[in-house]
């Protein structure tokens, strides 16, 4: 085969080659929304972005699972695994409860405050975190709808979570002054989950002052 001949030849194939690598990388290639889990990939997950997106949608799922306070007590009391099933969502660290209550908060505790809520039980009691450090992961798994196969890795799980807790302190407690919420009554609708059952801490999706 003559020179020319087979500078051509590597020419074509090359051409070839490239061809079909760039056609199979569109054909791999998906549009996503943000939010949804095919977005979730790793370098693409948006902790800005999920939380944003997300929290109005769990904000509204924790206010219509909400249960008064007093009534999750009574039945907690009487048989928790039977409370869990009728209002809560089941983690592996235990369920996640959605409450509603009305009270007076006490002497805050770095931005924790007791809340004497009428009819709950004694020795029953209701803190709500305010900030501002949000702890925990209870708006991330409180509805259910949020799990980690949507997920490729805990670390992003993990920030998801964090993502929600940052976006209610922006949408939730920045209307508020937290620093002055001791004395006054508060209305809070919340997650917790179940660790001491006469020792709640609440993360508020909602939070009004009287």
């Amino acid at each position: 085969m003559s020179r020319p001949v087979k500078s051509r030849f590597r020419l074509i194939f090359g051409s070839i080659a490239t061809a079909a690598l760039l056609i199979a990388m569109a054909l791999d290639t998906k549009v996503v929304k943000i939010g949804s889990a095919a977005a979730i990939q790793p370098g693409v997950f948006s902790p800005a972005a999920f939380g944003a997106s997300e929290f109005p949608k769990v904000q509204a799922e924790i206010e219509k699972r909400a249960v008064d306070a007093a009534t999750l007590a009574e039945v907690l009391a009487q048989d928790k695994e039977a409370a869990g099933k009728l209002y809560g969502v089941a983690t592996n660290s235990g369920f996640e409860f959605c409450v509603k209550f009305t009270g007076v908060a006490g002497k805050p505790d770095f931005g924790v405050y007791p809340v004497a809520v009428e009819g709950a039980p004694k020795p029953l009691v209701i803190h709500v975190q305010t900030g501002p450090a949000i702890y925990g992961t209870d708006l991330r798994d409180a509805t259910g709808a949020i799990s980690f196969d949507q997920f490729v890795n805990q670390i992003d799980y993990q920030n998801a979570g964090a993502a929600l807790n940052k976006e209610m302190k922006k949408q939730v407690m920045a209307r508020v002054d937290a620093a002055k919420l001791e004395g006054k009554t508060i209305s809070v609708v919340g997650a917790l989950k179940l660790g001491k059952p006469d020792d709640w801490m609440v993360t508020p999706v909602r939070l009004d002052v009287k």
